[in-house]
C-alpha cells in the first residue's frame, strides 16, 4: 500500500513581500483564493509517479486542484476540503514589517502555543489528519496506491499520522513547492 503527499505548485501570488499585520492578514486570503501559476510545471519525475493512478485527492484550494490537473490531466479529481491547509492567523504586532515567510513561520509557532483566533486550532487540526489518513488508506487499499496533492504543513500532519501507523516514509517534506513524499507500509 503506498500513499503519495505531494505540495501543490507554486501558487499565481507573490510569495515573498514585506508587509504588515494587516497586510500580511489580508495575504494568507489572497493566498487562499489563488490558483496556480501558469509557469509552474509538475516535475517529469513526478508525474511518472502518479500516471497509473485512475484518481487523485486534492484539496478543494484552487492551487492544489490546479496542481493536481497538472500533475494528473487525465486522473479523477476527488476534492475535498478536508484536505485544507492548516490555518494561519495573523497576529497582531504594530509596527513590525516583515517578509510573508517570516510572518507565516511566526504564525505557526504561535498557532502551536494556542493562538488561533476564529481559526481551527492544533488539536482539531491533529484529528482532521487523522480522519484525512483514514481516506487515503481507505483509497489505497482498493487501489494499491494513492496520491494526495495538498499543503505542505497539513501533508506534513498526515504524515505523522501515517508513521504512527506504521507505514515507512521515504523522502523528507520541505517547504518547496512540488515536494513529494512517498509513504508504504513495509
Amino acid at each position: 500500500m503506498r500513499i503519495v503527499l505531494i505540495r501543490h505548485g507554486r501558487p499565481a501570488i507573490a510569495t515573498n513581500p514585506r508587509t504588515s499585520h494587516h497586510g500580511f492578514r489580508s495575504y494568507i486570503d489572497d493566498y487562499e483564493a489563488a490558483g496556480l501559476d501558469p509557469a509552474s510545471a509538475p516535475p517529469e519525475e513526478l508525474q511518472d509517479l502518479v500516471k497509473e493512478l485512475s484518481a487523485i485527492h486534492t484539496s478543494d484550494r484552487p492551487r492544489s486542484t490546479g496542481s493536481a490537473k497538472a500533475l494528473a490531466p487525465n486522473a479523477e479529481l476527488i476534492a475535498d476540503p478536508l484536505f485544507a491547509e492548516a490555518p494561519l492567523a495573523s497576529p497582531r504586532i504594530p509596527l513590525l514589517r516583515l517578509k510573508v515567510p517570516a510572518w507565516a513561520v511566526m504564525a505557526r509557532i504561535l498557532w502551536h502555543a494556542g493562538y488561533h483566533p476564529e481559526i481551527e486550532d492544533y488539536r482539531k487540526a491533529k484529528h482532521r489528519a487523522a480522519e484525512a489518513a483514514d481516506i487515503l488508506m481507505t483509497r489505497a487499499g482498493e487501489e494499491g496506491a494513492t496520491a494526495l496533492v495538498a499543503h505542505g504543513y497539513f501533508n506534513l500532519m498526515i504524515g505523522r499520522e501515517l508513521r504512527r501507523r506504521g507505514f515507512r516514509r521515504t523522502g523528507s517534506h520541505r517547504v518547496t513547492y512540488w515536494n513529494a513524499v512517498i509513504y508504504e507500509l513495509p
